[in-house]
Formats: structure tokens, sequence, C-alpha cells
């Protein structure tokens, strides 16, 4: 053991006093029953270091239209997380996006609620007259003023609606049994097809939180990178829980 590791094993830690700790992420997430697959937001085994999660309950619908009365609840299961020892919070839903500013003036830690916050980076990172196909849980719904809470512009985006596929609908309607090789070919032939309508598609990005299982599919049928909330936390967790690098000069 070195002097500093000997040092900081015997050092008085001064932290808030809590019945449990240790979660880098904290997670916002809705009631909805349905088979929750590894790569899903809200299956714990998807992670490979602790998250910690708080159930709200309404309506979906409400989400994807913003409704304003739902302000206080997400903001109430916000400062739930954090005064339960998250480090960064996220949101199992592109549209917790319409909650962002709220949320993150609300509480002391970083707040990415949505997936659709990784657009205005991933635009840095194409040539500028490319875009990003974006599949959405409900397209319509992917509006200015939902991009303008996140720092994102609508000119840079193709959206598709997957709320409308049939292959979708278990996870859109909350239905029991998914179909999962069916919606993987669904996917994964809706991704050719758009980007075969505009070749100027640099990237995609996967809004919905149930999505992540199919970006490793989507990936290797288009060659063209793949963001969604995964990417989107592991990120967070890397910054919030940074680690020392140890080996040869």
């Amino acid at each position: 053991m070195s002097i500093r590791d000997e040092r900081q094993r015997r050092a008085v830690v001064s932290a808030a006093a809590r019945t449990t700790a240790g979660f880098p992420i904290g997670i916002i997430a809705i009631r909805l029953d349905y088979p929750k697959l590894p790569g899903n937001v809200v299956n714990a085994s998807t992670f490979d270091f602790p998250v910690l999660y708080e159930e709200v309950v309404f309506e979906i619908e409400r989400l994807f239209e913003g409704d304003p009365a739902l302000e206080d609840v997400v903001v109430e299961a916000a400062r739930k997380l954090e005064a339960a020892g998250a480090r960064a919070i996220v949101g199992a839903c592109g549209f917790f996006a319409h909650f962002q500013g709220a949320v993150a003036d609300a509480v002391s830690v970083p707040v990415f609620l949505s997936s659709l916050v990784q657009v205005p980076l991933i635009e840095v990172g194409l040539k500028r007259e490319q875009k990003i196909l974006v599949f959405a849980a409900d397209g319509d719904s992917i509006t200015p003023d939902l991009l303008a809470s996140v720092g994102a512009r609508p000119d840079r985006l193709i959206v598709q609606n997957l709320g409308d596929r049939p292959a979708f609908a278990p996870i859109r309607w909350g239905k029991t049994a998914i179909d999962n090789g069916a919606l993987i070919d669904d996917l994964v032939a809706l991704a050719r097809m758009r980007i075969e309508e505009h070749p100027d598609i640099g990237a995609i990005l996967l809004e919905c939180s149930d999505l992540p299982p199919y970006a490793a599919d989507i990936h290797d049928a288009t060659g063209l990178p793949v963001f969604d909330f995964i990417t989107l936390i592991e990120w967070a967790q890397h910054a919030v829980t940074q680690k020392r690098y140890y080996g040869c000069i």
C-alpha cells in the first residue's frame, strides 16, 4: 500500500448520513408494466454500476405533451433521488426533457433528463450538412419547444415516429408480450430505409429509454454511430465518479 493510499484509508470522511450510499446515477421512472429487457434504462442489470430508481405515477401521454401539472411530481422525484445520494439524475423517457430546466434548478447535482440532451454534442461531431435520425416513441411530440429545452435545433433532425409501428406497440401501449425478433427486424429495416432516403444522415439517436437493447443491431446494420440513453448515462456516471489512473510512463 502506498503512503497516499494509507493516508486515505485512515482519513476521517465527512459526508451526509444516509441509510444507503454509492449511487452515481438516480433515475426517474414512470410506472409502466411490460417486459424490461437488459439494455432498458429501467432494467438495473443494464449497468455495471449501482443505479437508484424513483417511481412516478401518471399517464405517459401527459409526459409526451409536457403537461405543466407534472412539473412538481418530477421535481419532487429528483429531490428524493438527490436526498438518497444520487450524484446525477436522469429520466427514463426522452420526454422528461419538458422539465429539464425546472429540475436542474431544483437540485444541486447534474441533471440530464432526456437522451435528447445529446443532440448538440452529436451535431458538433458531424459535418455541417449532415443530419441526425431520431427514433421517437411519439414523433409528433418532438416539437421545437421540446428541443429548445435541451439546446437542440429541429433543422438538423429527421424524426421517425415509432408509435404506430405494430412491432413497437407492446412498448408504446404497455402490453406484456413483445415479439423481440419482429421489433429488431422492423427497427433495422426502418433505419436502412431512412438512410437510403436521406444519405446525409450521419448519426442515429434513440429517444426512447426502451430502445437501447436494439442499438447494437441498428449500428451493425447501418455502420453509423448510435446514441441512446445508455451512452448518456455512462458519460454522466464517469463524470461524477472519476477514477484515478495507474500505470507506467
